[in-house]
């Protein structure tokens, strides 16, 4: 695998919306806008130090069996809410990615707010005007503040 694969599956996942942030591309379930969370991290540029490929929320039971496996380490800021963070990307085959971050896709859905989870149940055009209008709310906030 690597970034333009994982990238391109987790795009066909249900309610998956790409921001780039931190230094790479951010994967939330549902716009953040809305209430969204987001489930996995990609890093755009690689060094040559141990540093991550990827992190993904691995959830509190499947957390320690995942860093048994060489290659998988405690994500940075994130591993006291049960992330892991991968070094290359020949960690898994192709199929175990995707059964890995569509559980972190899965996890991530049965933390939504209730209205969160709702609104995303909305037709889509419904969805993106909600979430053009709470945007529009947030930027008047904001600047409301600096004045």
């Amino acid at each position: 695998m690597d970034i333009e694969r994982i990238r391109a599956y987790l795009l066909t996942l249900p309610h998956v919306v790409e921001t780039q942030q931190f230094g790479g591309l951010v994967f939330w379930l549902g716009d953040k806008a809305i209430g969204g969370k987001m489930f996995a991290w990609m890093r755009l540029e690689q060094s040559n130090s141990r540093t991550r490929v990827i992190s993904f929320l691995a959830g509190q039971e499947h957390y320690n069996e995942l860093l048994e496996i060489d290659g998988i380490f405690p994500a940075p800021y994130v591993a006291r809410i049960f992330w892991v963070a991968v070094e290359r990307w020949d960690v898994f085959r192709s199929s175990e990615w995707e059964r890995e971050l569509s559980a972190a896709h899965a996890l991530t859905f049965a933390k939504l707010p209730p209205k969160t989870r709702a609104t995303l149940a909305l037709p889509t055009s419904q969805q993106k005007r909600l979430i053009a209008d709470r945007k529009n709310l947030l930027a008047k906030k904001a600047a409301a503040k600096k004045q």
